[in-house]
């Protein structure tokens, strides 16, 4: 069984001494530290050109995975806050012996929802589609041959999860150990612990994708063992258990994406109002003070009001669920999102499947989608075409120009085919949807 004192690890990378709680700085705790080093980092600023629901939208009150980060991260410390109380209640020498307090989950867990999507392709999840699809069946399946059955499924299976690892993780020159976040933050990030194969070897809801890609295999092994995540062997892979806070994580992504993404398809037009509303309505109805819901004159007020009693709603029963399978979530067995448990499970699954219905499957999503497709695929076709030119040593002129332009972005002088491969499909998910669409009208000749 998993135990708080190592699930907590202030490690960073490089330490060689052990850092402990009772000896933090109370004004600069490094839990925080985690946070405001991801906050200040250029890849979670350039969340704010890549939108949560319609990409590309040039509407301003549609949520982009910035502000969607944000918004998850707020969650996520309430979460972790409201969690970190009750399970320092239960085992209270977490606080006497070593020092830690409530406030340190908030914070681990705030960190790592703030996170969450910065490795997170542009154009949404039709992003990571397009740069697997590219190895999978476009051009890019001519290396499947030269790679090893995993490196070649971490880029057929192309996962934000894991890009978000070695966007944390990766060191360049001048900076080792990439943000040298807390192997505490950094578990409870790592919401699928395992590599891109076996392939949903089990049901378990932390064998859905992968979390690391093979070059980042050494380290994402160093911070399992060092918080004490537990192993099992299937397929002759090991593959660990979550850490416990993920839960957390995962929690105020899957609250704030349901509620969120469904005001955003009301303020759009997409989904109809007053029926909306009846549907929110229907989540908090033992809650909402009817009086003063009534009292409200505009449809704003009142889904504002309506969207905040519902967040609070679902952030409370989500820790009630995580004190209550303390014990089977520590020892690996607990196997699905906590909001799974809900009580409220039939509303939610109806705003998602209207979610879907009006907002995922609408004309400017399914069209602004398709673009993207295109996009992609021509940039990490023009890339991977100049790298192996250049090393085949058959560069052409024009070859040479791409490398010229853009070549400093990714490792293509390496020797290793799949680092190279990885490293231009990082560079490509790394762009926001503006810089992705400048680039492909330069390549294509639309814009000098």
């Amino acid at each position: 069984m998993m135990n708080w004192e190592q699930l907590l690890s202030l490690k960073r990378q490089g330490d060689t001494n052990k850092r402990l709680r009772k000896e933090q700085d109370e004004t600069r705790l490094g839990f925080e530290v985690d946070y405001d080093r991801i906050i200040f980092s250029s890849a979670f600023r350039s969340l704010q050109d890549k939108t949560q629901v319609i990409p590309l939208s040039k509407t301003s009150f549609v949520h982009t995975r910035l502000t969607h980060s944000l918004e998850v991260s707020v969650v996520g410390r309430s979460l972790g806050r409201v969690v970190g109380k009750k399970i320092l209640e239960k085992h209270p020498h977490l606080t006497t012996i070593h020092g830690y307090q409530f406030n340190d989950f908030g914070a681990i867990v705030a960190a790592a929802s703030l996170s969450h999507d910065i490795g997170n392709p542009p154009f949404g999840h039709s992003g990571e589609k397009a740069i697997g699809e590219y190895f999978a069946t476009g051009n890019g399946k001519k290396y499947k041959k030269a790679l090893t059955p995993k490196q070649y499924q971490d880029l057929i299976d192309f996962e934000g999860n894991a890009n978000g690892f070695k966007i944390l993780t990766e060191s360049r020159q001048g900076i080792e150990g990439g943000l040298r976040l807390s192997y505490a933050t950094l578990g409870a990030f790592m919401k699928y612990p395992k590599a891109s194969l076996p392939k949903k070897p089990t049901a378990h809801i932390a064998h859905k994708k992968f979390g690391y890609f093979q070059n980042e295999s050494t380290f994402f092994k160093e911070v399992a063992e060092e918080v004490g995540l537990l192993s099992q062997e299937i397929a002759n892979e090991t593959i660990y258990s979550r850490h416990p806070l993920t839960f957390l994580v995962e929690a105020a992504d899957d609250i704030c994406y349901t509620i969120i993404d469904f005001e955003d398809g009301i303020n759009l037009g997409l989904i109809q109002e007053e029926y909306a509303l009846e549907y929110l309505i229907k989540l908090v109805k033992d809650t909402i003070n009817t009086s003063k819901y009534n009292s409200l004159t505009t449809t704003a007020d009142r889904l504002s009001y309506l969207r905040a009693l519902a967040i609070n709603t679902l952030i409370k029963e989500a820790a009630s669920t995580f004190v209550e399978y303390e014990k089977e979530i520590l020892s690996g067995n607990f196997d699905m999102a906590l909001i799974d448990k809900s009580k409220y499970q039939a509303q939610i699954d109806d705003i998602i499947k209207i979610s879907i219905d009006k907002i995922y499957q609408s004309a400017e999503v399914v069209e602004k989608e398709i673009a993207g497709y295109e996009i992609l695929a021509t940039l990490l076709d023009r890339y991977c075409t100049a790298t192996d030119n250049f090393n085949n040593e058959q560069d052409s002129n024009y070859d040479t120009l791409i490398l010229k332009a853009e070549g400093s972005n990714f490792d293509y002088k390496n020797e290793d085919l799949y680092t190279r491969l990885i490293s231009i499909s990082n560079y490509v998910a790394s762009l926001t949807d503006g810089n992705a669409l400048l680039k492909f009208q330069k390549i294509k000749g639309l814009e000098i």
